[in-house]
């Protein structure tokens, strides 16, 4: 649940956020965003959708409002909004991403809720509340010439968000079905920096050579997969939900790699996942030796309803 917010204008939040961000989304620019475009897109990714003009303007009135809500939750959480963020909110047609996969059935209506909250999108996976992913996007500090892996598909949101800002965007999803259908959905986005493959994220993705700035998972795991320490680069950081299945304590922890290779701990923010499924629930607990667990986790609820989600999907 968002906390009250003082009340901007969506001019305010566009100009603020678009000038730092400019740059790295250059040369990859949707076209502008019509009700043709819209179903054009969803008809090219396999998902044919139709609705009428006055539902598309609809969903379309309701954004300026969550573009607000994201700023001021963001702002109470950090202290200010990274205008990368937001301008990547802004950028990224949300209701493109409301999809129930095995009933092949659109939900754009769903779009911009108050409150947020999350949205099925079948085979026991979710699209989250968009609080919680701007607070999330916003603890993995992207920045222009990165490369970044979310474990968790899912609806292909996050990593969508990311690739308005990153270098490129990795990302897996261990449920197939919805693996193999979500890969479908970026290009007619042109979202040409974004990849991703179905297998599970226990292992992460070796074959990326140099490894990844930013590593986010998005489901509880019960320790951080030592494969993804490996693969994260020196000044690389990871943020990962670590505790126990389906109880609350789960805690969202942040890793970061220093230059000498070793790994930082700092806990951040009580939150509630979905487990981690796949080779995790086989392997023995690992604790990496860290040189620091700064700042106990706060007692706050989680961002969002980011935690209500999904096994292994964002």
């Amino acid at each position: 649940m968002a906390p009250n917010s003082r009340i901007i204008t969506r001019r305010g939040v566009i100009s603020t956020a678009t000038a730092s961000v400019l740059a790295p989304m250059a040369g990859r620019a949707a076209p502008v965003w019509t009700k043709a475009v819209y179903e054009q897109a969803m008809h090219a990714s396999g998902r044919p959708v139709s609705l009428t003009d006055a539902q598309f303007d609809a969903i379309q009135q309701r954004k300026p409002a969550a573009l607000k809500l994201i700023q001021a939750y963001l702002k109470e959480h950090f202290s200010a909004a990274d205008p990368a963020v937001l301008a990547a909110f802004e950028a990224v047609p949300r209701e493109y991403f409301h999809y129930e996969y095995p009933e092949h059935r659109a939900t754009p209506g769903d779009a911009y809720e108050d409150p947020p909250k999350p949205w099925p999108l079948g085979y026991g996976s979710a699209l989250s509340d968009y609080l919680g992913q701007a607070y999330m996007t916003q603890v993995c500090k992207p920045a222009p010439g990165q490369i970044t892996l979310e474990v968790g598909t899912g609806s292909g949101f996050q990593s969508s968000l990311l690739s308005r800002i990153v270098k490129t965007a990795y990302s897996i999803e261990i449920i197939e079905p919805l693996g193999k259908a979500v890969s479908r959905i970026f290009a007619p986005l042109g979202y040409d920096n974004v990849h991703t493959k179905v297998g599970d994220g226990y292992y992460g993705w070796p074959e990326v050579k140099g490894g990844f700035d930013i590593i986010i998972v998005t489901c509880a795991a019960t320790f951080a997969p030592p494969d993804l320490f490996k693969q994260l680069k020196p000044g690389g950081r990871m943020i990962i939900p670590i505790g126990q299945p389906f109880k609350r304590g789960q805690v969202l922890y942040v890793y970061t790699k220093d230059a000498e290779g070793k790994i930082h701990s700092r806990r951040d923010i009580g939150v509630f996942f979905i487990p981690m499924t796949g080779a995790i629930a086989k392997s023995p607990p690992v604790r990496p030796e860290t040189v620091s667990d700064q700042h106990p986790a706060q007692d706050k609820p989680p961002p969002g309803a980011a935690a209500q989600a999904k096994p292994d999907a964002q």
